[in-house]
């Protein structure tokens, strides 16, 4: 739109917009009906790419996705629209961060099996499902579920990931995404930077570890005390002080988390640093 307004091209406004699942979407553009979409919306309506065909190719063997503007009722091809998809700053320094605290990284998309391809490269993620459906995700995040992954945490942020996110055992969204996402999902991170993933992962961690160690001290504290006081060898002041001081330890050592600090906005190599 942009680059059409700058080089003084007119832009139609289209009516009766609406989405086709999973294959693309449909309007009226100055009273013919057009749909822009998949390779799979092009087969299912019968239209040929003609001449169209190598430059797609050529397109999808540089890693991106191709669209295509069909004449839904002549059942011809008019045009093709090429995407290619830009990795957010520090997106592998997050996937690396995750895969070296021996989370296996997948990626679902619906992006052609060419794209979802490079990108994993560039990412070096640990495996690439292509050509997915909206529908279809749930499904394959069930299928890693049943395939003995201990946890199954799913990341995404819009419409198409809402089944997806309440499948998985974590849902984690992007507060810059959807808001049925949003709700779908059990955490909601607060900025769209991908490294909030291997932060939220860091801290709930943590979190669990300090659980763990406060109930230790407290049964400690008791295993040791309650049977001192029945054998009444433990002084009534001397017991009222144990347990103000195993409370004063169980906060103190609760209070050791604000030492930790999230590395999202961190230089990739200050991540990459932290990760040694």
């Amino acid at each position: 739109m942009t680059q059409a307004q700058a080089r003084g091209i007119a832009v139609p406004a289209a009516s009766e917009v609406h989405a086709l699942p999973g294959r693309g979407i449909a309007g009226v553009v100055m009273g013919q009906p057009l749909q822009l979409g998949s390779e799979g919306l092009r087969v299912e309506l019968g239209a040929d790419a003609l001449a169209l065909h190598a430059v797609a190719e050529r397109l999808r063997g540089e890693g991106r996705t191709v669209s295509w503007l069909i004449d839904p009722v002549l059942r011809t091809v008019l045009g093709l629209v090429a995407f290619g998809d830009a990795l957010k700053p520090g997106a592998r320094a997050a996937i690396a961060r995750l895969r070296a605290a021996g989370i296996r990284t997948v990626m679902l998309t619906g992006d052609n099996a060419g794209a979802a391809a490079r990108v994993a490269a560039m990412l070096g993620l640990d495996e690439v499902q292509a050509e997915v459906l909206p529908q279809d995700k749930a499904a394959r995040v069930g299928a890693l579920k049943r395939n003995g992954e201990a946890v199954v945490a799913m990341v995404g942020d819009g419409i198409n990931d809402a089944p997806a996110l309440a499948a998985a055992d974590v849902g984690i969204a992007m507060s810059t995404g959807t808001d049925v996402a949003m709700h779908a999902a059990g955490i909601t991170l607060m900025r769209g930077d991908p490294a909030l993933v291997a932060d939220a992962l860091a801290v709930s961690h943590r979190t669990v570890r300090k659980i763990r160690q406060n109930l230790f001290w407290a049964f400690i504290y008791n295993v040791i005390g309650i049977p001192l006081a029945v054998a009444g060898l433990l002084n009534p002041v001397v017991a009222g002080a144990a347990m103000a001081f195993s409370s004063v330890s169980v906060v103190s050592n609760a209070l050791l988390l604000r030492r930790w600090h999230p590395l999202a906005g961190a230089g990739e190599a200050d991540q990459q640093e932290a990760m040694q």
